[in-house]
């Protein structure tokens, strides 16, 4: 799932103190010729509030099964994000079909400044302060994986000064 990532570290979910959150239920329709058969369909985030978090999609005919079956799924995709003293290491673009958005590292106190489906994932991964912007399609499927894709580009300075070879006060310093 995250192979385009060279940096995606995948996390096993054992021992980890995983809580999840409801990003949205969707009831869906499927029409045969006997009439309407009505599901439901869950998107939910599960995330340690300490930088490894997941997403997972579950589908059923009840709310509860379709809710448990996207937090299993949740916990089979977890990822470590780097997080830099309750913030993000830099600013970062993430896209996902029609949806756009836009992560930016906030100083101590400002909050999650995020709405929606942004702001569960930011609060999953446990960023305190943070400033987002989400563009394009509000899609809440489409929304969470786009901040995905933008937390999964983030780079802590260890992991630029590992990739060019060089010492990390070099990274910093020039």
């Amino acid at each position: 799932m995250y192979q385009k990532y060279k940096n995606a570290e995948l996390v096993k979910p054992g021992g980890l103190d995983l809580k999840d959150r409801l990003v949205g239920v969707q009831r869906v329709t499927k029409v045969t010729k006997g009439g309407r058969a009505f599901g439901f369909s869950a998107i939910v985030v599960v995330g340690d509030e300490a930088g490894v978090v997941g997403h997972g999609l579950g589908k059923s005919k009840d709310v509860a099964t379709a809710i448990a079956k996207a937090v299993e799924d949740a916990k089979k995709n977890l990822v470590r994000i780097p997080i830099v003293k309750g913030t993000l290491p830099h600013e970062q673009k993430g896209k996902y079909g029609g949806a756009r958005v836009n992560i930016i590292p906030a100083a101590p106190g400002t909050g999650v400044i995020a709405g929606g489906a942004v702001r569960t994932v930011l609060e999953a991964v446990g960023v305190h302060d943070v400033l987002s912007k989400s563009q394009g399609s509000s899609n809440p499927h489409n929304v969470v994986k786009a901040t995905f894709d933008a937390l999964l580009q983030l780079r802590d300075a260890r992991a630029v000064a590992r990739e060019r070879g060089i010492s990390l006060e070099k990274v910093y310093k020039g």
